[in-house]
């Protein structure tokens, strides 16, 4: 049906063209009567029946001309089938005339600067002349307040006037007189009014009333926007030609409103545009100006209000009257219009409400009734179908807007985050199952504005109590900001449900950032959400440990900084199961490549902090097990030495994730070789680390420099002979590097102070080791020679 409605549109588009072909057809016709009939007067010799063949064959083009309406339009051939009777059957005087016609360029711009420019520089500048003259004869007093009316009104008289008389013959210059006559009579009845105050406010209204209908009806009857244009926008300039700062605000707004009410007419059958984006311009220009420099709450709060309101209704109006009615589509522009027209409304609303004492409670109440207003015209235009489905979408795309601002204007706090997140997952499903970009476009902003307000209600629960309050702010994993993260989490999985499941029909640069950008938003939010929750269940346990004490007779605070070396452990063990979670979801479920990818290098790069900074903590653990420092104050239980093997098996965990991730075919990269060094680098790093720990907690000096030699020189032999075994050139190489790190620090860091004992043993254990293998690559050294040789 989709499918149907588009081609339908597109027929319609091109019948459209072809009946705006067709008037400017007819326009030509009327012109070439007209040179005939100047032609026949001046060529007196030319026989009577060539000029009546002549007009008789003119109305026959326009008869061919109209039937293509009743052309199928699914056919494209009947109507070249009429086009050619057309060129056919065109009469040698209709050739003639064209020929006459066919003036050079240079004519062609004499024509249009002597036809149509000149006559309007002219009026302008008879406008002009007339105000000067206005305002000399004001200044010197010349003539009376109401003789200078009467003669304003006489010039505006007598200007349409003379150019009604000249519509028959000169229609464009008729028009362009017509237009300053309604010009300089809106000019004259303002002044008279505003200055001179020789109308009461309900005459001088009903005046220019009357001079709005009368440009209405004139710019319809001539086809002419110039009438509209001079007559209803050029009148804009009136306030501002006549001004001398005495001025009543309530009248210029009034008189503008007439002027857009008439605009409002117009545009209930003709859509210029010249006229509508000028009016709108001139309209919200002289407000934006008139409220920044001459506003005041206690004088113009009600006034501005009102206007504000007239305004916004009559663009609004305008912006939507001839689409109905013509069931026009909405372009670019035309959005642009109606969204400009809706947030300028909105923002000097709020501006002018924010000065207000009562305005101010409501101003969550005033955003949501521009959504009903705009959920009003949806309504309406979904009913009636007043026009085409872009239009609905877009007002209703409005009314989301609206409610979405409603929200932290009223709301505070955790409310906000919690309506954005379910709307955004509204938004995201209508968007991609009824195919609507709008509203795809509206949950991709609305998902960043969730993420933006939920780190600030983060950042409101979890700082607050370092920064603002002594006591815990709520219970930690059982809190509002807990349940606001799950709700999140949530929607940002169904939102990335629906983006696998409902993949776009056509793939745009938005589309495809948000395709890595929405996995990505999910699992930091869904990381952090409870990584801030451990982190503040720490913070709360290394607070309350406070033990005020005196130390050389000064009262200090005493804290287990113990607690903190808890802390950072177990936010490591947390990401470990999440890596590694992530990873077994993304091989057995998602099978995702983009995700494979992230994972694989977060989680290299988490394991290289395991090995480092992890392992360092938990070694501070261990010695502050072992050297009971705040036994004095505090339980030191052995929970430090064995939380180290808690961590040390969801590394292992982490480990066996990347080996089953590099091993998925979706992944596409050769991961094998560095793996396996990366396991044994990370075997022989907690290796070290455990014989340390197993050595300081029985009492042993010497771990760091004989323990560590042994050790790493055992390794290496292990190494080699499972690269022998294994044709594994690239783990007897690591084998050679590792034993030459042992030397390098045997010679310069544990010779340095073993005694005599340690060094013999440390010697003849290396050297031993050395001698192995060596015998080994004698001994297989066959076996080594024909894998170089493979």
């Amino acid at each position: 049906m989709d499918q149907n409605q588009e081609q339908i549109s597109q027929l319609m588009a091109k019948l459209e063209l072809l009946l705006k072909k067709q008037q400017d057809f007819n326009i030509q016709v009327n012109e070439l009567r007209r040179d005939i009939q100047i032609l026949k007067n001046e060529q007196t010799q030319k026989p009577i029946d060539q000029v009546e063949t002549t007009k008789e064959t003119v109305p026959e083009i326009k008869e061919t001309v109209v039937q293509e309406k009743t052309v199928p339009i699914k056919d494209e051939k009947p109507v070249q089938a009429i086009e050619n009777p057309v060129k056919k059957t065109t009469p040698p005087e209709q050739t003639f005339a064209k020929k006459a016609k066919k003036p050079s360029s240079k004519s062609n711009l004499e024509k249009f600067i002597g036809e149509n420019l000149i006559n309007k520089i002219g009026i302008l500048i008879t406008i002009i002349g007339v105000v000067i003259g206005a305002k000399y004869s004001i200044e010197n007093n010349l003539i009376s307040p109401l003789t200078r009316i009467i003669l304003g009104y006489f010039v505006g008289i007598g200007l349409v006037g003379f150019g009604i008389k000249l519509k028959a013959k000169y229609e464009n210059y008729s028009a362009v007189l017509v237009s300053g006559a309604l010009a300089i009579m809106y000019f004259i009845t303002f002044a008279g009014y505003s200055f001179y105050g020789l109308f009461p406010q309900t005459m001088a209204f009903a005046i220019m009333l009357l001079f709005t209908i009368f440009g209405v009806v004139a710019s319809l009857n001539y086809n002419k926007q110039i009438i509209a244009h001079i007559g209803l926008v050029g009148a804009y300039a009136v306030p501002f030609l006549l001004s001398n700062e005495s001025g009543n605000a309530a009248v210029l707004f009034g008189y503008m409103t007439i002027i857009n009410i008439g605009i409002l007419v117009i545009s209930f059958k003709k859509y210029w545009k010249p006229l509508f984006y000028s009016a709108f311009g001139f309209t919200w220009l002289i407000y934006f100006v008139w409220f920044a420099f001459s506003y005041t709450y206690e004088e113009h709060f009600t006034l501005a209000l009102v206007v504000l309101s007239i305004f916004f209704v009559l663009f609004y109006i305008t912006s939507l009257a001839y689409k109905f009615i013509k069931l026009e589509k909405f372009k670019a522009t035309d959005i642009i219009l109606i969204l400009l027209n809706s947030f300028i409304f909105y923002g000097l609303g709020i501006g002018l409400l924010s000065d207000d004492i009562v305005g101010k409670e409501l101003l969550g109440v005033f955003t949501l009734g521009n959504a009903i207003i705009h959920f009003i015209t949806s309504v309406i235009i979904y009913k009636k179908k007043l026009a085409d489905r872009n239009l609905f979408y877009l007002v209703s795309g409005l009314v989301l807007t609206f409610i979405t601002i409603t929200i932290p204007v009223q709301l505070d706090g955790n409310w906000v985050t919690l309506l954005w997140a379910l709307e955004a997952a509204l938004l995201f499903w209508i968007g991609r199952t009824k195919n609507v970009g709008f509203y795809e476009t509206l949950s991709y902003v609305l998902v960043l504005l969730t993420v933006y307000s939920l780190m600030q209600d983060w950042g409101d629960t979890y700082g607050s109590y370092w920064f603002k309050d002594s006591s815990p702010v709520v219970s930690p994993f059982f809190n509002i900001t807990m349940l606001t993260s799950v709700v999140c989490v949530l929607s940002f999985s169904f939102i990335n449900w629906m983006n696998l499941k409902h993949r776009p029909a056509t793939k745009t640069l938005l589309s495809k950032i948000m395709n890595v950008g929405l996995p990505a938003i999910l699992l930091i939010t869904l990381y952090y959400s409870f990584y801030l929750e451990i982190q503040y269940y720490w913070d709360i346990v290394f607070r309350s440990s406070k033990i005020e004490t005196t130390i050389d007779g000064y009262a200090t605070n005493q804290y287990n900084y113990n607690i903190r070396n808890l802390d950072q452990v177990w936010l490591i063990i947390y990401t470990l199961v999440f890596f590694s979670m992530v990873t077994f979801v993304n091989n057995i479920k998602l099978k995702s490549r983009v995700l494979g990818i992230v994972t694989l290098v977060f989680s290299l790069l988490l394991g290289l902090f395991f090995l480092t900074n992890g392992l360092y903590t938990l070694s501070e653990l261990r010695e502050a097990y072992v050297d009971q420092k705040y036994a004095e104050y505090y339980n030191i239980g052995f929970s430090n030495v064995w939380l180290r093997y808690v961590a040390i098996a969801f590394f292992a965990l982490l480990l066996f994730s990347i080996y089953k991730l590099i091993r998925q075919p979706f992944l596409k990269i050769n991961f094998k070789v560095p793996f396996e060094i990366i396991l044994h680098t990370s075997i022989v790093w907690i290796a070290s680390s455990e014989l340390l720990t197993w050595m300081d907690l029985s009492g042993a000096t010497q771990g760091y420099k004989l323990g560590l030699s042994i050790l790493w020189g055992m390794y290496s032999l292990l190494l080699i002979a499972l690269g022998i075994w294994k044709n594994k050139k690239y783990l007897r190489i690591a084998a050679i590097v590792l034993f030459a790190i042992t030397l390098v620090k045997l010679f310069f860091y544990d010779i340095a102070s073993l005694n005599t004992i340690s060094k013999t043993i440390v010697f003849v254990s290396l050297g031993v080791l050395l001698l192995i293998i060596s015998f080994l690559y004698n001994k297989y050294k066959h076996v080594i020679t024909d894998e170089n040789e493979k």
